[in-house]
């Protein structure tokens, strides 16, 4: 049986009170109640990290197919709390899972075929040195193939979350889409994978790939404790006596979620965007965090000296005892610097409206108090 609607024809088929809809690859929309859903299909990578979580459940929400990739390193149990603590826990069920690893081209090519859009949001986040090759492999190659992917199997377009260290430091302190990468000292080697990252997907678009960027800020929301940013939470809530004297652009996870989705659904190509909601001092995004989760703030300052000497101390431990460093010679002197990042092309473009950094630390502790 055949109907028309918004202008496409879809046959549909009633089985067990369940709609199941043979749409012949037409671009077809329709709503039900206060809801529009899609047929689009989309394909997300980094499905259970921050970012990847999120995406996967504003699309949801909209009622499209998604797709997510996983790992056997991946914490399905962590994505499925974050779901729970939006009362979506429905959703979690509907997700259709495909394991995928980044620098395996055939698992790649599996994981896109068949989908029209694709959200690329894995990596690896570090600044330690000894996870370089491991960034590059990850980050740089895996871009790469995620690309040819999407090149070679016609999908409609690629989202891709990068960041505000693909930037790139210059020592002005302000910084827009405009600025262009310098290499030196001041960029670690994560913001040196990634900006290669992004280069891999300008590669694309000029190979005739639809294509648009985002480079958020540091991200907060809920999820994994142990990884990202989010690790922050933890440390506060443990105790946490020193905070740097540096300032940066923040973000709520919230937000590069919703910005990447209309990104991608909008006739926008070729393009980057900051997403930084604001930029604060270290110090009130600290004090913030402990207010919420009702720990004392920090308060001794972690003066540029001070952390030079902890890194150094850090390394020599690290050394003997053939763990992993807590701070790192990359993050001492980044969380010294005054970076401001200017968020108005998003603002402008979008008419995006972000949420405040004490929202974001809120939803975030709220979560954390929840499931710590």
């Amino acid at each position: 049986m055949y109907n028309t609607l918004d202008g496409q024809i879809y046959f549909y088929l009633l089985v067990k009170d369940k709609l199941f809809y043979d749409f012949f690859n037409f671009n077809l929309s329709f709503t039900i109640g206060k809801t529009k859903y899609s047929l689009k299909k989309n394909l997300v990578t980094g499905a259970t990290g921050l970012v990847g979580t999120h995406i996967v459940l504003d699309l949801l929400k909209k009622g499209q197919a998604v797709r997510a990739t996983c790992t056997p390193r991946s914490n399905k149990k962590i994505m499925e709390q974050v779901f729970q603590h939006y009362n979506c826990h429905d959703l979690f069920g509907e997700i259709e899972w495909v394991n995928m690893e980044l620098d395996d081209v055939t698992e790649v090519y599996n994981a896109v075929d068949g989908v029209d859009f694709v959200y690329h949001s894995a990596a690896i986040v570090s600044f330690n040195k000894s996870d370089f090759n491991s960034m590059r492999i990850i980050n740089i190659e895996g871009t790469a193939n995620i690309v040819n992917a999407c090149l070679e199997k016609k999908v409609q377009k690629l989202g891709f979350i990068s960041s505000i260290a693909s930037i790139g430091r210059q020592g002005t302190g302000h910084y827009n889409e405009k600025n262009k990468w310098s290499s030196g000292k001041e960029n670690s080697f994560y913001a040196l994978t990634k900006y290669k990252a992004e280069n891999e997907v300008w590669r694309g678009l000029e190979e005739g790939l639809d294509a648009v960027i985002c480079n958020p800020g540091i991200i907060l929301g809920p999820s994994n404790w142990r990884r990202s940013s989010t690790t922050l939470f933890k440390q506060i809530y443990k105790g946490l006596s020193h905070y740097p004297l540096g300032e940066n652009g923040f973000v709520d996870v919230r937000d590069v979620s919703k910005a990447i989705i209309q990104l991608v659904e909008k006739d926008i190509k070729g393009e980057r965007y900051i997403l930084v909601g604001e930029n604060l001092p270290y110090k009130v995004v600290f004090d913030e965090i402990a207010t919420q989760l009702n720990k004392q703030k920090p308060h001794k300052k972690a003066t540029k000296s001070l952390l030079e000497l902890a890194w150094r101390m850090e390394a020599i431990r690290c050394f003997i005892t053939n763990r992993k460093p807590g701070i790192t010679k990359e993050t001492a002197r980044t969380s010294s610097q005054v970076n401001i990042y200017d968020n108005q092309k998003v603002i402008n473009e979008l008419n995006f409206t972000f949420n405040s950094i004490k929202d974001a630390v809120s939803n975030t502790a709220s979560y954390f108090l929840k499931f710590k």
